[in-house]
This record gives structure tokens, sequence and C-alpha cells, in this order.
């Protein structure tokens, strides 16, 4: 094996045609012989190059509805012989073997196919064979075989082709092999994944994950840790799929942050009103509904303004001027919504350093999805949480019910409790947060930090009273023991959401009845580790 290797003879067959005729006119230009198939053939040879047509090399017809056309000794025997070895080279020229020195293939689009809707059938139908068998025969055969399976590709290509005269090095031989293996590891993971959902099984016997590259960072959580963003090819809207218009290149906890906001935001539908997170460390530290979106803003950040500074700001409705010249009043890292007007665009390039996301539309919260936690030695993998609770689900225990604005209140609560880390209390009034306690061990802990921070945000705010006054409150969980919600009726909720089951409900309920409070159960628990 030798570290140049001329390209003398390209396979060419591909689906997506972009790039497709400049980088056959850099090979015919260089005397490379063209072998084709169907379409490809077609379009180089209305490019003005002359083309042999894959039959004409194997001496048999394309059959099955294209089904066959490639695989073929004279096909792969070009690929997979090593150039070295005298026993391959007598069995070329024994059966008329002539060797593929560059292979270019792109698949069938059956991750496109399955987006569109594709019945059975119609997706079965691309799956590709023959393109995976000769990309993994001539990425493992890299030692004398150029394989090229992504338009993005192309122009990498051409400089290595024009710099080595003609020829790839090993090194880049082995790069291009190394992204060819990961293609058809990817498209064999996304045919897996759709047979097991075509036939019920959402939890099959083996189960692959695959992502492309989106965007090296410079380190995971810590700086000593390396990281990358992949993406899932699923088109989801969110930071995935954002557009970010400035600022510094986005970091692993901004990406991290910035997915648990908009994530939150978009529990909230648009038609019903503007809504805006604020997260810090991947729990919300103040989520609101307003009549404008700079009044939801303010709401939210009048939760904790401590914990706001340097958070995430994730909007439910387009960015305008008047909220973005808030927002700028305080050091905020990013700020993702579904759109920005040009107002809001020109208030923010005055501060360059704030990375501004827009996504072009929201995601359906309760759009079915997996969800993955790596473990030593494995992974575990469930259905995203997408639960949700209507007022005709709700149980009242005590004998007291809610009014109409605490029920308001409470289905808010609830829905922003989903998105705490547990053991998670939310105090809420006036469709705003006012008080959250997030990730302790101890729910009474969570309860009394709750109050204590809408405590201290009286102070902030100049109020005679805690805002927790008044308030109602969302357990994501079941109070184990009354002291918990003693400590909510302490600091002046008024009423209490949460899923009951506990052994001892009926010792709570009796507490709430005592204090005066209602309380409603949800049936559902919100659990977020």
């Amino acid at each position: 094996m030798t570290d140049l290797v001329p390209i003398r003879r390209a396979l060419l067959s591909v689906s997506d045609k972009t790039g497709l005729e400049e980088l056959g006119q850099a090979l015919a230009a260089r005397g490379v012989e063209l072998i084709s198939t169907g379409g490809t053939a077609m379009a180089l040879r209305e490019a003005g190059l002359d083309v042999i047509d894959v039959a004409e090399v194997t001496r048999s017809p394309e059959m099955m509805d294209g089904r066959v056309k490639t695989l073929h000794p004279k096909i792969h025997g070009g690929l997979l012989a090593l150039r070295d070895k005298p026993e391959h080279q007598a069995a070329m020229e024994a059966h008329g073997i002539t060797g593929i020195d560059l292979l270019v293939v792109n698949l069938y689009p059956f991750v496109e196919t399955v987006a569109k809707g594709g019945d059975y059938a119609t997706c079965v139908e691309n799956i590709d064979i023959g393109g995976p068998a000769m990309i993994r025969a001539a990425a493992k055969n890299h030692g004398f075989v150029t394989v090229l399976v992504d338009p993005v590709d192309y122009g990498q290509f051409l400089s290595e082709f024009a710099a080595q005269d003609g020829a790839t090095s090993y090194a880049f031989r082995q790069h291009v092999a190394k992204t060819a293996y990961g293609l058809t590891a990817a498209y064999d993971s996304a045919v897996s994944t759709w047979m097991a959902e075509a036939l019920g099984k959402s939890m099959p016997f083996r189960r692959s994950f695959s992502g492309t590259l989106a965007l090296p960072l410079r380190y995971g959580e810590n700086p000593h840790q390396e990281a990358a963003f992949y993406t899932d090819g699923s088109g989801r809207p969110g930071v995935a799929t954002a557009e970010q218009h400035q600022g510094k290149a986005l970091s692993y906890n901004n990406i991290n942050d910035t997915d648990a906001a908009f994530e939150l935001v978009v529990e909230f539908d648009p038609a019903d009103g503007p809504a805006c997170a604020i997260i810090k460390h991947a729990n919300p530290c103040g989520v609101a509904r307003g009549a404008s979106l700079i009044e939801a803003y303010q709401k939210a950040f009048d939760c904790d303004r401590t914990s706001a500074f340097g958070g995430i700001i994730a909007l439910n409705q387009p960015l305008d001027a008047e909220t973005a010249e808030a927002i700028t009043g305080v050091f905020t890292e990013v700020v993702i919504a579904p759109g920005a007007d040009p107002g809001a665009r020109a208030v923010f390039a005055k501060k360059p350093n704030l990375r501004l996301l827009t996504t072009d539309g929201l995601p359906n919260p309760g759009e079915p999805a997996r969800a993955f936690t790596q473990v030593s030695g494995g992974f575990l993998v469930q259905d995203k949480d997408t639960g949700r609770i209507g007022r005709e689900e709700l149980q009242v225990v005590t004998k007291r019910a809610p009014d109409a604005e605490e029920l308001a209140d409470l289905l808010f609560a609830w829905t922003v409790a989903k998105h705490v880390k547990s053991n998670a209390i939310v105090y809420a009034k006036g469709g705003a947060t006012v008080g959250i306690g997030a990730g302790q061990m101890s729910r009474v802990d969570s309860s009394r930090i709750a109050a204590r921070k809408a405590a201290d945000m009286a102070d902030v705010l100049g109020l005679s009273t805690s805002p927790a006054q008044g308030a109602v409150l969302a357990s994501d969980a079941f109070f184990p023991f009354a002291d918990g919600l003693l400590a909510a009726a302490e600091a002046g909720a008024k009423a209490v959401i949460q899923p009951g089951g506990s052994m001892r409900d009926a010792e709570v309920i009796e507490a709430a009845d005592e204090a005066g409070l209602a309380m409603v159960f949800t049936g559902m628990r919100h659990f977020r580790h």
C-alpha cells in the first residue's frame, strides 16, 4: 500500500445531485473514467460528460425496478481488491475486473420519506441496499479507494485531488472512510428505529442512536471535559434548529439551559397570550404569562432577580423592541424566541455578546419522543414527559374547592413544576411564579426555600408582604407528610395542587382542611431528576 493513490476510475450513483456537475467535470478534466447509473448518469451526460453505464461494466442489465444493478462481482471486486496483493490482481485479470479508485454514493432518502409520512411499503422501498454495500466495501478498502458520501465533502476532496495532482493521500482516505461508516451506521439506525415503531415495538431488543455533528464545543460542563453538540435530524424546532443572529458561540451549558427554557415556555400556547421563562442551571427561576411580552418578562424577572442574572430567557412569541430593551437592562446569556422583529434585533445589536436565537416556529409539547440517560454500562430510555392535566381531570379533596382564579394559577404552577428538578415546589400568583424550590432531597426543604425566595423578593420589590401570601402551590410529587404542606400554609399559600397517592394522604388532607387550604389531586407525578 502506498500513501498516494491516483484516481483513474470513479463510480458515481447519488440521490442528491448537489455539486455533482462540478465534481464530474473536475474528474473528467484529469481523464478519470466515469461509471454511473440511472439518473446520475443522465445528469452527468446533460453536463456534457462521457459516462459508462454500470450495466455495460457488469454485462448485466438493471433489474427488479433497479433493486439489482451494482450488486455484482465486477463492481464489488473493483472496490474490494487489494492492489498490492498478487492473488487479488490475478483474480481481477481472470474475471475481467477493473479497479474502482473513487466511489461517490449517497443513499435513498429513507429518513426524508419517513418524515413526509410515507406509508409502510413506500418506506421499505426507500431502504437502500446497493448503496450501503458499496460504501462499506470502499470504506473497508480505504488503503486504495476513496469514498465520498455527502456533497458537503466534495469541496474538501477537490482540494485534495488538486493538491495531490489527481491522487489522494492515505490520511484523506482514512478520514472519508470514517465519515462513510458514520453515514451507514446512522442510516441503519434510522431504519431500525422506524421499523420498531412501525411494528409497535417501542422498546426493541436492540436500540441504536445516531447524530450529526452540529457544533464542536470549547469544553463541556467544565473546562477539563471535551464536548460537542450533535443533532438527531428530527427537525423539532428548538436550540438544535435555531438560527443564531449574534453573540459568542454557544457553550455546552448554554445549549442545555436554552433547551430547558424553550421546552418550558412552549407549554404555553401563544394563542393564549405571551409567556416568558427564565432559566438558570436548567431550573426555572421565573416563569410568567402576561397581557404583553414585556409584562410576561417583567413578571418572570420579578420572581427571582438575583438568579435571573446571567440566565437564559425563552419567549413563546416573537421578540419586540420594547421587551428587548428591558432584557438588555440585565446581563443575559441567551434569548431564544420563535422570531425577533427588526427593532428588537437593532436593540440587541448594541449588546454584541448577548446570544439571540430564533426558531421560526414552536414545537408541539405533546409530541411523543424518547428521552435517554447514560449510566455506567448502558442507557436508560423512557418516553419524554408529555403528560398534561386539564381542569376536568382534577380531583378536589378538601372541604374548600379552589375558585376560578386559584384554579387557573394551580394549573399554571403545575405546568411549571413539571420543568423544575425534583423535589419541586412552585408558588404562583396572577399567572406568574413568585417562589421556586428545586432539587432538594427533602420536599419540606423545597417548600421552605421557595417561601424564603418569595420573602426575599418582597424586600427587593419593596412589598409589605411576601408574594407567597395568597399564592397557590404546586408540588411535582405527593407530600409524604403534612410538614411540607404546613410550611406552604405558613408561607401564606391558599391552594395546593399535587399528585396524591401517599400512604398519608388522609393526614395531609386533614392538615389542609385545618389550615383552610383548597387542595386538588392530579393523579400524575412529574419527577425530573
